[in-house]
């Protein structure tokens, strides 16, 4: 009884150790990376996707420039802990995988450490896709750069270092493709998407906008107008709901290559900042 006892204490100080650093044991060590590959694929690629390049859910991975974790420690953090008010959730709390051993983590850093990009800026010129947002483009009507714009559409001031340029540029030639997604609540283990909604009340008026939050009696969304309307769905007339987004598509009559790359130019600036 005494030696299982004094190995379960020597496991436990031991994964203690492992959690408490704030450096990855497992750098630059090919059989960590290998592994961590096998871990990310169980418990990561449902939400970041295959080569951890970005999912419907999870940013790109492969991205120099993170977000939530710059250091190898706030990686593991973040990893373990989770990030509330997104779709992040803590270690082993989803259905998706069997959660992760703190060995198991830094071999995932070690693997998203192998599979990074260098994060360079965009050939296009920021100062006119400055003009573009905020002008002809409309970006900004829907928008919002650093607390500056519309509501109607997701938060763009950290974009780039939440997906790839081909993901972003995706997005805007074909938004219905895969709609963005907002903040998600403890209750939920997924966000809810930016859903395109179309309510007619019991007095006959009609409102169209995007879901914020739902549930199986109340429906909240902000119509085009950008204000927040919250409705019971049982007084309701009409409900419907559409993958169709309300963003227009920018298809290249539209949007230039160039002009889109000039976009992207000033979104990398601003997340720069």
């Amino acid at each position: 009884m005494k030696t299982y006892v004094a190995g379960f204490l020597f496991l436990f100080l031991a994964a203690l150790r492992l959690s408490a650093q704030e450096t990855n044991p497992f750098a630059n060590d090919p059989k960590a990376v290998s592994a961590g590959e096998s871990q990310f694929r169980a418990n990561c690629a449902f939400c970041h996707g295959l080569g951890a390049r970005g999912g419907g859910r999870g940013p790109d991975l492969t991205r120099a420039q993170k977000r939530h974790g710059k250091t190898d420690a706030e990686l593991f953090r973040t990893v373990n802990d989770g990030i509330p008010g997104t779709a992040m959730p803590q270690n082993g709390t989803t259905g998706q995988g069997v959660g992760m051993t703190a060995e198991e983590i830094w071999q995932v850093i070690s693997y998203i450490r192998s599979v990074e990009k260098k994060n360079t800026a965009p050939s296009g010129d920021p100062s006119h896709g400055d003009k573009l947002f905020h002008g002809s483009a409309g970006c900004s009507t829907c928008h919002m750069i650093q607390g500056q714009g519309g509501r109607l559409g997701p938060e763009l001031t950290s974009i780039v270092t939440a997906r790839s340029y081909d993901a972003i540029i995706e997005s805007v030639r074909q938004p219905s493709k895969r709609l963005a997604t907002g903040l998600i609540e403890n209750t939920k283990e997924f966000p809810q998407e930016y859903e395109t909604v179309t309510v007619v009340t019991s007095d006959g008026r009609q409102f169209t906008g995007v879901t914020l939050n739902e549930d199986n009696f109340s429906l909240q969304m902000m119509d085009t107008q950008q204000q927040v309307q919250l409705f019971e769905k049982g007084t309701l007339k009409s409900f419907q709901k559409s993958r169709e987004s309300l963003m227009p598509v920018y298809d290249e009559k539209t949007l230039s290559p160039q002009d889109l790359t000039d976009v992207l130019a000033y979104l990398f600036e601003v997340s720069a900042r």
